[in-house]
Protein backbone atom coordinates (compact mmCIF):
# COMPACT_ATOMS: atom_id res chain seq x y z
CA UNK A 1 0.00 0.00 0.00
CA UNK A 2 1.56 3.32 -1.04
CA UNK A 3 1.55 6.16 1.39
CA UNK A 4 2.30 9.58 1.43
CA UNK A 5 5.18 10.82 3.91
CA UNK A 6 4.56 14.21 5.56
CA UNK A 7 7.33 16.43 6.84
CA UNK A 8 7.07 15.81 10.45
CA UNK A 9 8.00 11.94 9.83
CA UNK A 10 3.93 11.18 9.56
CA UNK A 11 2.22 8.40 7.04
CA UNK A 12 -0.95 9.71 5.74
CA UNK A 13 -4.06 7.01 5.57
CA UNK A 14 -3.97 5.03 1.92
CA UNK A 15 -6.84 4.68 -0.36
CA UNK A 16 -7.59 0.85 1.13
CA UNK A 17 -10.81 0.11 1.35
CA UNK A 18 -12.81 -0.43 4.79
CA UNK A 19 -13.09 -4.87 4.92
CA UNK A 20 -16.86 -5.70 4.83
CA UNK A 21 -18.41 -6.79 8.05
CA UNK A 22 -16.21 -9.24 10.19
CA UNK A 23 -13.18 -7.06 9.27
CA UNK A 24 -11.30 -9.72 7.80
CA UNK A 25 -7.97 -7.67 7.23
CA UNK A 26 -8.40 -5.18 10.09
CA UNK A 27 -7.04 -1.62 9.26
CA UNK A 28 -4.02 -0.11 11.20
CA UNK A 29 -2.32 2.74 12.18
CA UNK A 30 0.52 3.48 14.35
CA UNK A 31 1.16 6.10 17.00
CA UNK A 32 4.89 6.26 18.14
CA UNK A 33 6.98 9.28 19.51
CA UNK A 34 9.62 7.36 18.20
CA UNK A 35 9.97 7.96 14.26
CA UNK A 36 12.35 5.31 13.75
CA UNK A 37 10.37 3.02 15.54
CA UNK A 38 6.76 3.64 13.92
CA UNK A 39 8.14 3.73 10.79
CA UNK A 40 10.11 0.59 11.11
CA UNK A 41 6.88 -0.95 12.39
CA UNK A 42 5.00 0.37 9.84
CA UNK A 43 7.58 -1.74 7.37
CA UNK A 44 7.45 -5.14 8.91
CA UNK A 45 3.21 -4.89 8.86
CA UNK A 46 2.79 -3.74 5.81
CA UNK A 47 4.53 -7.14 4.64
CA UNK A 48 1.66 -9.38 6.39
CA UNK A 49 -1.04 -10.03 4.53
CA UNK A 50 -3.74 -10.14 6.96
CA UNK A 51 -3.63 -6.75 8.07
CA UNK A 52 -3.68 -3.32 6.26
CA UNK A 53 -1.04 -0.70 6.96
CA UNK A 54 -2.78 2.90 6.86
CA UNK A 55 0.13 4.68 8.24
CA UNK A 56 1.77 6.42 11.29
CA UNK A 57 1.54 9.51 13.42
CA UNK A 58 3.57 10.53 16.27
CA UNK A 59 1.09 10.35 19.45
CA UNK A 60 1.02 13.94 20.23
CA UNK A 61 0.01 14.86 16.83
CA UNK A 62 -3.15 12.77 15.49
CA UNK A 63 -3.43 13.07 11.51
CA UNK A 64 -6.36 15.49 10.52
CA UNK A 65 -8.27 13.38 8.20
CA UNK A 66 -7.59 9.71 10.79
CA UNK A 67 -11.66 10.95 12.07
CA UNK A 68 -12.84 10.88 8.18
CA UNK A 69 -10.91 7.38 7.58
CA UNK A 70 -11.08 5.11 10.89
CA UNK A 71 -8.97 2.25 11.21
CA UNK A 72 -10.23 -0.87 12.76
CA UNK A 73 -7.24 -0.76 15.60
CA UNK A 74 -4.82 1.43 16.97
CA UNK A 75 -0.69 0.71 17.81
CA UNK A 76 0.07 2.53 20.56
CA UNK A 77 3.62 2.89 21.63
CA UNK A 78 3.58 2.92 26.03
CA UNK A 79 7.25 2.44 26.44
CA UNK A 80 7.04 6.54 26.80
CA UNK A 81 5.42 7.82 30.14
CA UNK A 82 2.00 9.68 29.73
CA UNK A 83 1.36 7.92 26.59
CA UNK A 84 -0.91 5.36 27.75
CA UNK A 85 -3.12 8.41 29.36
CA UNK A 86 -3.71 9.14 26.08
CA UNK A 87 -6.59 6.19 25.83
CA UNK A 88 -9.47 8.29 27.05
CA UNK A 89 -9.01 10.97 24.48
CA UNK A 90 -8.62 8.55 22.01
CA UNK A 91 -11.45 6.73 22.65
CA UNK A 92 -13.71 9.66 22.69
CA UNK A 93 -12.65 10.84 19.53
CA UNK A 94 -12.85 7.44 17.69
CA UNK A 95 -15.19 5.27 20.07
CA UNK A 96 -15.21 2.52 17.34
CA UNK A 97 -11.45 1.82 17.08
CA UNK A 98 -10.09 -0.54 18.85
CA UNK A 99 -6.92 0.59 21.07
CA UNK A 100 -4.06 -2.19 21.55
CA UNK A 101 -0.90 -1.04 23.43
CA UNK A 102 2.57 -2.22 22.49
CA UNK A 103 6.20 -2.21 24.11
CA UNK A 104 4.50 -3.11 27.05
CA UNK A 105 7.03 -3.25 30.35
CA UNK A 106 6.73 -6.74 32.13
CA UNK A 107 6.05 -5.47 35.60
CA UNK A 108 2.57 -6.75 36.95
CA UNK A 109 1.61 -2.91 37.51
CA UNK A 110 2.35 -2.16 33.90
CA UNK A 111 -0.42 -4.68 32.39
CA UNK A 112 -2.99 -3.47 34.98
CA UNK A 113 -2.68 -0.21 33.70
CA UNK A 114 -3.37 -1.06 30.30
CA UNK A 115 -6.30 -2.94 31.72
CA UNK A 116 -7.46 -0.11 33.86
CA UNK A 117 -7.18 2.65 30.72
CA UNK A 118 -9.39 0.61 28.33
CA UNK A 119 -6.99 -1.01 25.71
CA UNK A 120 -8.39 -4.61 23.81
CA UNK A 121 -5.03 -5.90 23.28
CA UNK A 122 -1.01 -5.51 24.85
CA UNK A 123 2.16 -6.73 23.34
CA UNK A 124 4.98 -6.89 25.50
CA UNK A 125 8.42 -5.54 24.73
CA UNK A 126 9.42 -8.87 23.83
CA UNK A 127 6.77 -9.51 21.42
CA UNK A 128 7.45 -9.93 17.46
CA UNK A 129 5.39 -9.19 14.79
CA UNK A 130 3.34 -12.39 14.58
CA UNK A 131 1.84 -10.93 17.99
CA UNK A 132 1.31 -7.87 17.07
CA UNK A 133 -0.83 -9.52 14.58
CA UNK A 134 -2.36 -11.81 16.43
CA UNK A 135 -3.44 -8.79 19.54
CA UNK A 136 -4.92 -7.00 16.32
CA UNK A 137 -7.20 -9.98 15.79
CA UNK A 138 -8.13 -10.91 18.61
CA UNK A 139 -8.95 -7.14 19.66
CA UNK A 140 -11.20 -7.30 17.00
CA UNK A 141 -12.86 -10.37 17.43
CA UNK A 142 -13.28 -8.90 21.25
CA UNK A 143 -10.89 -11.56 22.40
CA UNK A 144 -7.47 -10.83 24.65
CA UNK A 145 -4.43 -12.36 23.75
CA UNK A 146 -2.74 -13.31 26.79
CA UNK A 147 -0.32 -15.58 28.98
CA UNK A 148 -2.39 -17.76 31.20
CA UNK A 149 -0.73 -16.00 34.14
CA UNK A 150 -1.83 -12.65 32.83
CA UNK A 151 -5.23 -14.11 32.58
CA UNK A 152 -5.09 -15.09 36.44
CA UNK A 153 -3.64 -11.70 37.30
CA UNK A 154 -6.48 -9.55 35.47
CA UNK A 155 -9.05 -11.78 37.18
CA UNK A 156 -7.49 -11.66 40.83
CA UNK A 157 -7.45 -7.54 40.35
CA UNK A 158 -11.28 -8.05 39.70
CA UNK A 159 -11.61 -9.95 42.75
CA UNK A 160 -9.57 -7.63 44.77
CA UNK A 161 -11.44 -4.22 43.05
CA UNK A 162 -14.54 -6.30 44.69
CA UNK A 163 -13.74 -7.15 47.78
CA UNK A 164 -12.45 -3.18 48.08
CA UNK A 165 -16.10 -1.95 46.79
CA UNK A 166 -17.57 -4.49 49.57
CA UNK A 167 -15.87 -2.68 52.32
CA UNK A 168 -17.51 0.91 50.74
CA UNK A 169 -21.22 -0.90 50.67
CA UNK A 170 -20.04 -2.55 54.26
CA UNK A 171 -19.47 0.91 55.75
CA UNK A 172 -22.27 2.47 53.97
CA UNK A 173 -24.90 0.19 55.82
CA UNK A 174 -23.41 0.98 59.67
CA UNK A 175 -24.82 3.32 61.52
CA UNK A 176 -23.44 6.20 63.02
CA UNK A 177 -23.14 4.12 66.47
CA UNK A 178 -21.87 0.96 65.08
CA UNK A 179 -19.05 3.06 63.61
CA UNK A 180 -18.60 4.42 66.86
CA UNK A 181 -18.43 1.04 68.06
CA UNK A 182 -16.68 -0.92 65.66
CA UNK A 183 -13.99 2.25 66.02
CA UNK A 184 -13.22 1.47 69.69
CA UNK A 185 -13.17 -2.08 69.37
CA UNK A 186 -10.06 -1.39 66.65
CA UNK A 187 -9.01 0.54 69.80
CA UNK A 188 -8.90 -2.39 71.75
CA UNK A 189 -11.20 -1.27 74.32
CA UNK A 190 -13.82 -4.36 75.84
CA UNK A 191 -17.74 -4.33 76.09
CA UNK A 192 -17.44 -2.76 79.30
CA UNK A 193 -14.72 -0.19 78.31
CA UNK A 194 -17.06 0.75 75.48
CA UNK A 195 -20.20 0.98 77.58
CA UNK A 196 -18.52 3.22 79.96
CA UNK A 197 -17.14 5.65 76.81
CA UNK A 198 -20.40 6.24 75.22
CA UNK A 199 -22.15 5.90 78.30
CA UNK A 200 -24.28 2.69 77.03
CA UNK A 201 -25.50 -0.61 78.73
CA UNK A 202 -23.13 -3.67 78.43
CA UNK A 203 -26.32 -5.27 76.65
CA UNK A 204 -26.74 -2.67 74.03
CA UNK A 205 -22.95 -2.80 73.03
CA UNK A 206 -23.19 -6.62 73.07
CA UNK A 207 -26.20 -6.03 69.95
CA UNK A 208 -23.86 -3.07 68.44
CA UNK A 209 -21.38 -5.82 67.90
CA UNK A 210 -23.04 -8.99 67.02
CA UNK A 211 -24.56 -6.54 64.43
CA UNK A 212 -21.97 -5.31 63.11
CA UNK A 213 -20.29 -8.76 62.92
CA UNK A 214 -23.59 -9.66 61.21
CA UNK A 215 -23.03 -7.09 58.57
CA UNK A 216 -19.55 -7.44 57.54
CA UNK A 217 -20.39 -10.94 57.18
CA UNK A 218 -17.61 -11.28 60.15
CA UNK A 219 -17.36 -13.62 63.23
CA UNK A 220 -14.83 -11.95 65.27
CA UNK A 221 -14.41 -8.78 66.99
CA UNK A 222 -10.52 -9.12 65.65
CA UNK A 223 -11.51 -8.86 62.08
CA UNK A 224 -13.79 -6.20 62.75
CA UNK A 225 -11.18 -4.31 64.13
CA UNK A 226 -8.89 -5.13 60.70
CA UNK A 227 -12.00 -4.18 58.74
CA UNK A 228 -12.17 -0.69 60.10
CA UNK A 229 -8.28 -0.36 60.05
CA UNK A 230 -8.29 -0.75 56.26
CA UNK A 231 -10.92 1.83 55.59
CA UNK A 232 -9.30 4.60 57.89
CA UNK A 233 -5.84 3.60 56.35
CA UNK A 234 -7.47 4.64 52.48
CA UNK A 235 -8.66 0.71 51.52
CA UNK A 236 -12.49 2.54 50.11
CA UNK A 237 -10.41 4.44 47.91
CA UNK A 238 -9.16 1.45 45.68
CA UNK A 239 -5.22 1.78 46.12
CA UNK A 240 -2.54 0.11 47.07
CA UNK A 241 -2.48 -1.93 44.35
CA UNK A 242 1.72 -2.36 44.32
CA UNK A 243 0.74 -5.18 47.72
CA UNK A 244 -1.99 -7.17 45.74
CA UNK A 245 0.64 -7.23 42.54
CA UNK A 246 3.69 -8.65 44.86
CA UNK A 247 2.07 -11.81 45.10
CA UNK A 248 1.42 -12.60 41.32
CA UNK A 249 4.32 -13.20 38.57
CA UNK A 250 3.88 -12.93 35.03
CA UNK A 251 5.13 -16.06 33.32
CA UNK A 252 6.65 -16.10 29.45
CA UNK A 253 4.30 -14.65 26.35
CA UNK A 254 5.14 -17.86 24.47
CA UNK A 255 2.90 -19.91 26.99
CA UNK A 256 -0.19 -18.03 25.70
CA UNK A 257 -4.53 -18.81 25.54
CA UNK A 258 -7.26 -16.49 24.38
CA UNK A 259 -9.31 -15.23 27.20
CA UNK A 260 -12.68 -14.16 25.20
CA UNK A 261 -14.92 -11.65 26.72
CA UNK A 262 -12.39 -9.76 29.35
CA UNK A 263 -13.55 -6.35 27.37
Amino acid sequence: MASRSQSNGSTSIGDAPNPAAGVSRPRLFVLSDVRLFREGLVLALSSQPTVIVLGSSDVSELPTELPECPPDVLLLDVSRPGNLDKCVKLRDRLPTVKIVAFAVGDIDGDIIACAEAGVSGWIPRTGSTEDVVAAVHGAVRGELLCPPRTTALLFSHMAFLSRERSIVRSHDILTQRETEVVTLVEHGLSNKEIARSLQIEIATVRNHVHSILSKLQLRRRGEAAAWIRRVKTGGPRITGFAAFAATIRIVDWSDSVYAAGLY
